[in-house]
């Protein structure tokens, strides 16, 4: 496994105006379309069969074989939905994508369309991003004067339409059957299944929906062959992806490289941990991924390796957290969020997560119990594989693996709150003056007893 880095969709992020159709013409834009066009769709599909991209939203399902789910053509219609409604903690590498080089993503969705036989495409990006939604916008109109879209695109009989939609700003919408609920115009909560979204997905009809960085992803493969996708990567993790380093590292950023690479290397590439700092622990794929220590450095970041060492690849949000973070805090904040996004549909997650969240901030102000650690255990049991979505189980990622790693720090929060034993201001990445930390959860944590 080659270990150095693969610009691929990050190759021309630096190019003047790299958002501009000119730009990525420039680049070698519309190439994979043209190949795909001179292909029988049958053809396309099988071509990223054999490239073994996975779904780069963090499920890893492989994106060939989710486009073959969809049922035989009965002469209705039938969709794609394009997931851009990032907001994972942690997680930013769809967004920078999206404003860089938008062509990437209408390409493939050009592509992706014809090859399961979709005339119309949708785009869900998340409401608050309001400068991503203008410069896709922006994409997807120039594509159309350009007659990448639109009727008999580029003189091959093939029409497609786009349509980028707004989300109002849920998590819960980044789950594939939410976002078709908000497409809809209903509330955003998950749907049973099955029926799954290829059989009945968008207004009932045959529906693929994947992830911004798999379709974008598509263009390149189909240019030039799976031969090249699979030349790197791993057997089972093949080609490139976008790794998100961010928090106590010296250069934060985007890394694209191939799958297998270790956070060691990629951490050597950005400069180490900030000032010098231990490393203490780390999200491999973003906070609904259990948490890693210094002692998976190491770990080759693919999916089985991933997996095998006891999380997630996920979305490849590496949050970087230095010797001076509060592993209580840190996960109380994760909580918060969850238990703020959950949709409320399922009884676990929608009373769960709330219960968590006092525990959590009872622990984190020196006010725990000597039950609180398996009260939060015990709690996790049962949202774990009971909730209607990932997103309860993501929940329990974060407090388990903090636990099994760190359990000492939760004891310490039976007597002693954590900004005593972390200041928040060493662990912030700017200076500032904190304010008065003793007691400020006090009536909060009181309200969990």
């Amino acid at each position: 496994m080659s270990t150095h880095l693969a610009p691929v969709l990050s190759s021309f992020w630096d190019a003047e105006s790299s958002w501009t159709l000119a730009t990525y013409l420039d680049n070698g834009g519309y190439e994979g379309l043209k190949a795909a066009l001179a292909m029988a769709p049958a053809d396309v599909v099988q071509t990223v069969k054999d490239s073994g991209l996975r779904g780069r939203g963090g499920a890893g399902f492989p994106t060939g074989m989710k486009w073959g789910f969809l049922p035989a053509p009965d002469g209705g219609p039938r969709y794609l939905v394009v997931n851009a409604d990032e907001s994972e903690p942690g997680t930013c590498k769809d967004i920078p994508l999206m404003l860089a080089s938008p062509q990437l993503l209408v390409e493939g969705v050009v592509i992706t369309s014809y090859a399961i036989g979709c005339n119309h495409a949708f785009i869900y990006i998340r409401g608050e991003v309001l400068h991503v939604y203008r410069r896709v916008l922006r994409a997807v109109e120039e594509a159309y004067e350009a007659g990448y879209l639109g009727k008999n695109i580029q003189g091959s009989g093939y029409d497609l339409d786009v349509t980028v939609h707004a989300g109002a700003g849920a998590y819960i919408c980044g789950e594939e059957t939410a976002l078709l609920d908000s497409l809809e115009g209903l509330r955003g909560q998950p749907r049973l299944k099955p029926p799954f979204p290829a059989v009945a997905g968008l207004y009932a009809r045959p529906t693929v929906v994947n992830n911004v960085e798999s379709i974008a992803s598509v263009p390149q493969i189909v240019a030039r062959g799976a031969a090249w996708f699979t030349s790197m990567g791993t057997a089972r993790s093949a080609g490139h992806g976008l790794f998100s380093l961010s928090g106590h590292v010296t250069r934060p950023g985007q890394y694209e490289a191939p799958l297998g690479i270790t956070l060691r290397e990629l951490l050597d590439m950005a400069g180490g941990v900030r000032g010098g700092r231990e490393l203490k622990f780390w999200t491999p794929g973003g906070s609904s991924t259990p948490i890693f220590t210094a002692e998976h450095l190491d770990v080759p970041l693919d999916y089985e390796s991933v997996a095998a060492a006891g999380s997630m690849l996920g979305t490849r949000a590496l949050q970087i957290f230095d010797e001076t973070t509060s592993v209580v805090r840190a996960v109380t904040r994760w909580t918060e969020f969850y238990a703020h996004e959950s949709c409320g549909k399922c009884t676990p997650c929608r009373e769960g997560t709330y219960w968590m969240k006092l525990v959590l901030r009872r622990i984190e102000a020196g006010q725990g119990t000597q039950s609180d650690i398996d009260t939060l255990l015990d709690t996790c049991d049962n949202i774990l594989g009971r909730a209607f979505c990932a997103l309860g189980d993501g929940a329990t990622s974060c407090i388990t693996s903090a636990i099994q790693y760190f359990r000492e720090e939760f004891e310490a929060g039976m007597h002693t709150p954590a900004s005593e034993l972390f200041p928040p201001e060493r662990s912030a990445l700017f200076d500032y003056t904190p304010r008065a930390r003793d007691g400020v959860l006090a009536g909060v944590a009181a309200g969990g007893h």
